[in-house]
């Protein structure tokens, strides 16, 4: 029972809820699995606008249907005006997290009809993901996170803990689906959740979640400072680019005028290795051939290349 004057789970969510709803117009998408940080995030949101229900059914584990068909169930219960359920097939590319993700972004993209989507990630999520940026070296840019609002994105919970959607659930009388993926340790995150925090939560006396989320935020405003700078000398630059017109732009701007010229020309997938690889075709040019990117058109690679002084994207048949 909460001591009196306490604010109650449930309640806090629909703060969360509201408070993002004030920067976002219009009628929105919630993409629900039924567990309870979406579902939590869903009867939120259903109580505060038209919201419409996208439940996607990976089809990875048996029963997957009816997990699908319970969570539409609940979204109509909750007053959603619509629960839709995405079947998706999930592929291979990159590992089986990263293929989940890639099917599901790209059904909820097609479901969600203009209208923004909301995801549950919460203050954990945030950690976690800032402990894989960290882990991969990876960058500022992974380091900091997830955004609350990165259009058509909106992720309102991620200032709260997951015990508190578990929390809120329990509240409203909802009961959510337990994934049992969420506790399979073959999948990374599930290992940092279950022995890495706690274990730096032990060592460093607690409060280490909030810690890395203040982290990517603290880095989130210093990357947009240096984003608006890198765009507005990429908007300076004539195309092909001398790379005398880059070389004597800070590290960090460079590096972010090259980022966006690279996914302006097709790239895709950009990795920190790939992006100092052509950073290096302005600060240590010896020659080197070009330097392959992600992207392209179907049956060929992008290529980032240096010749007679500019800087260059070509593709070759794969």
């Amino acid at each position: 029972m909460d001591r009196p004057g306490a604010v109650s789970a449930a309640a806090r969510v629909r703060a969360a809820v509201a408070g993002f709803a004030a920067g976002v117009d219009g009628p929105w998408c919630v993409a629900l699995s039924g567990g309870a940080d979406s579902l939590a995030l869903t009867a939120a949101a259903a109580a505060l606008r038209p919201t419409v229900a996208l439940i996607v059914d990976h089809r990875l584990q048996d029963g997957s249907d009816r997990v699908a068909a319970r969570a539409a169930e609940q979204a109509l219960g909750l007053g959603c005006q619509a629960a839709e359920i995405l079947t998706v097939t999930v592929g291979a590319t990159g590992g089986p997290e990263a293929a989940a993700r890639t099917a599901r972004n790209a059904a909820l993209q097609d479901g969600r009809g203009g209208r923004p989507v909301l995801l549950g990630h919460t203050l954990d999520d945030q950690a976690e993901t800032v402990l894989l940026g960290l882990g991969r070296g990876s960058g500022p840019r992974s380091i900091a996170g997830m955004r609350t609002w990165a259009p058509p994105w909106g992720r309102p919970l991620l200032g709260l803990r997951r015990a508190v959607t578990a929390a809120a659930c329990a509240e409203l009388g909802l009961t959510p689906w337990a994934d049992p993926h969420n506790t399979d340790p073959r999948f990374t995150r599930v290992r940092l959740r279950t022995e890495v925090l706690p274990l730096l939560e032990e060592v460093l006396g607690g409060g280490v979640a909030e810690a890395l989320a203040r982290t990517a935020a603290a880095l989130q405003e210093d990357g947009d400072v240096l984003d608006d700078a890198a765009a507005a000398a990429l908007a300076g630059l004539d195309e092909p680019i001398a790379a005398a017109a880059l070389a004597g732009l800070p590290t960090a701007v460079r590096r972010r005028v090259l980022r966006g010229w690279l996914l302006a020309g097709g790239a895709v997938r950009l990795t920190d290795l790939q992006l100092r690889a052509v950073d290096a075709l302005v600060t240590d040019w010896r020659g080197q051939g070009g330097v392959a990117v992600g992207g392209g058109a179907p049956g060929a690679r992008l290529f980032a290349e240096r010749r007679d002084g500019v800087l260059r994207l070509r593709q070759e048949p794969i």
